[in-house]
């Protein structure tokens, strides 16, 4: 795995810099929260090693147990390690056992603890936020990032936008598909017409649907867009295209004045900094027509407030001189947002991020994973049949090839359907979706499985209810559960 140019480290806080329009108390808070969850999952390979040196001492079993709870939080799974003085340690199934169960654990504190809501008060969020999308002339904020997990925290850390106010489905490329946003959009505008969700149909806003395609700026030739070959002139132009596509779907379908807004923005991996493909006056977009908010960062760092504000302001209207004015607003947010993490970044690691690329844990598969909000702790693939996102999972596979296999440990796939719980028989077609899922993927990557070199977890969650996950089986498991917590 390339790392790119060395980082300079973190650094202490004497030596930051902070932008003026960033948001200190907010970063720590995230960057807390990120650190507890990433060191639960980095603490596995480490323990699993000083586990496999016990394995032929007498108290081995008793042993591992007391190491697994000081370090991981949870006992191992007593029949695996029982089997130990037989033969030698099942590491892979192991490995896979323990990262399901850091997960499970994870998911069981986001949804009880709610630890990425916003503070009370806080003007950028809640239902400040849904507000303010509004006064911009939009009541939906539609995203489809790429399904690279170095771009998992593109809403609630990049952006800086409330989790539960923007709808985000992931797809390799970003290349969303373009019927289940028309259904999406269908959906969105029966409710405002029969409930006036989230404003009423005659209300003058539309659907803001954003594109977010990825880059390398210290390495553009191979830690780039896996989807598009690492060529970001490329990721930009099928970000686009797929935009466009989208739009003429339902101006065809519903006619002109159905049409939608459109917004392309790239993330530099690296860094965490945006550009903003601005749009002109009439909505249109280049790929080689774009406002670099880092380059914004550098110039209004030590201007006051109000100044570096104005500067903003200027460089999204001179980006393109005829851009909406709720556009531009709303550009305008979203780029003193993004300060916030380019500051965090440069807080915490230097000029930019020590793992440019690749380093998540595991993959998930299906529908949901709401609580992914942080950098490269997952790689997602969106589907409901393999056959419809073979492109997504080879993609997830392949990463996980270099990442893990090639070191003989195994790929972790979640399989995961979220339902409503309120729509009759919704759990169980859930389940069975989770089960035939699981079934294709075995199937399409046997030789990795009957390796033991890729590992299931099957999961669904009401998420009506605001419920935890429930666990259906796992291969890593002898009870077909991922253990629970002890």
């Amino acid at each position: 795995m390339r790392t790119g140019p060395k980082a300079s480290g973190p650094r202490t806080a004497s030596q930051i810099a902070h932008h003026v329009l960033a948001r200190a108390e907010e970063n720590a808070r995230l960057d807390r929260y990120e650190q507890d969850v990433k060191s639960a999952f980095d603490a596995i390979v480490p323990t699993l090693k000083r586990i496999s040196a016990l394995q032929h001492e007498t108290d081995f079993e008793s042993r591992a147990q007391d190491i697994a709870r000081r370090e991981l939080g949870f006992e191992l799974p007593e029949d695996i390690l029982a089997d130990a003085w037989v033969e030698r340690l099942d590491m892979r199934r192991l490995h896979a056992w323990c990262t399901f169960a850091t997960y499970r654990r994870f998911c069981d504190d986001f949804f009880s603890r709610d630890p990425l809501a916003a503070e009370e008060g806080d003007r950028h969020f809640n239902g400040g936020f849904e507000g303010f999308l509004q006064t911009c002339g939009f009541h939906t904020l539609d995203i489809s990032p790429c399904a690279d997990g170095r771009l998992a925290h593109l809403i609630r850390y990049v952006l800086r936008l409330p989790h539960r106010a923007v709808r985000r489905k992931s797809y390799a490329g970003a290349l969303f598909d373009i019927d289940d946003s028309v259904q999406k959009w269908v959906e969105t505008e029966m409710l405002r017409f029969r409930s006036g969700r989230p404003n009423t149909a005659d209300a003058p806003t539309r659907y803001l649907k954003l594109v977010a395609y990825h880059f390398s700026s210290s390495d553009p030739e191979h830690e780039g867009c896996a989807a598009h070959g690492s060529d970001t002139t490329k990721a930009a132009a099928a970000g686009l295209e797929r935009l466009l596509g989208f739009q003429q779907a339902i101006e065809n379908s519903f006619c002109c004045g159905a049409s939608i807004d459109l917004l392309l923005i790239g993330v530099d991996t690296d860094r965490d900094a945006i550009r903003v493909h601005v749009p002109d006056a009439e909505g249109g977009m280049a790929v080689d027509r774009y406002l670099d908010v880092m380059e914004l960062y550098e110039t209004t760092a030590r201007l006051d407030a109000s100044r570096a504000r104005h500067d903003i302001q200027d460089a999204v209207r001179q980006t393109s001189p005829g851009v909406a004015e709720g556009m531009a607003r709303l550009i305008e947010r979203l780029i003193e947002n993004n300060l916030s993490q380019i500051d965090s970044v440069r807080g915490r690691h230097g000029e930019r991020y020590a793992d440019i690329g690749h380093a998540e844990h595991f993959i998930g598969a299906g529908v949901g994973f709401e609580e992914i909000q942080l950098r490269n702790l997952m790689y997602f693939a969106y589907l409901d049949t393999v056959e419809e996102a073979t492109q997504d999972l080879d993609v997830g596979i392949r990463i996980f090839t270099g990442l893990n296999v090639r070191r003989g440990l195994p790929a972790p796939v979640v399989v995961r359907f979220d339902y409503h719980g309120q729509v009759p028989g919704a759990r169980d077609r859930a389940v069975a979706r989770c089960r035939r899922v699981s079934e294709a993927i075995k199937s399409r990557y046997a030789d990795l499985f009957e390796r033991g070199l890729l590992h299931l977890m099957q999961v669904v969650r009401d998420c009506n209810a605001d419920a935890p996950i429930e666990v259906l089986a796992c291969t890593a498991s002898a009870d077909a559960k991922a253990g629970g917590h002890r």
